[in-house]
């Protein structure tokens, strides 16, 4: 059965190849939505490109999802010409003293 899906990408953005990795192409079938399932697909792909070694994550959204991806800790980096969203998260890394 499939429920959802999301994939980490080298870009998203073809005019930003700067910016890498993606968490992108996040999918809930709509009979599971509004159940966590999204929250938890991207909060992996984030954790696996950290686990990669990425200090920094992006991510792209419609001005529709954005407050969504908000709510998980992602942060506005800025707006695309055509109004999209690029939304970054960094790595927890702890400091030892």
């Amino acid at each position: 059965m499939f429920i959802g899906t999301a994939s980490v990408i080298a870009c998203d953005e073809d005019t930003r190849p700067q910016y890498t990795p993606w968490v992108a192409a996040l999918w809930v079938e709509p009979e599971h939505r509004r159940q966590g399932i999204g929250a938890a697909l991207v909060e992996k792909a984030a954790e696996l490109a950290f686990q990669a070694g990425a200090g920094r994550v992006y991510l792209l959204s419609g001005p529709h999802r954005r407050s969504f991806y908000e709510r998980l800790g992602w942060s506005g980096l800025e707006t695309t010409d055509d109004g999209m969203f690029i939304l970054t998260r960094d790595t927890k890394r702890t400091v030892l003293r």
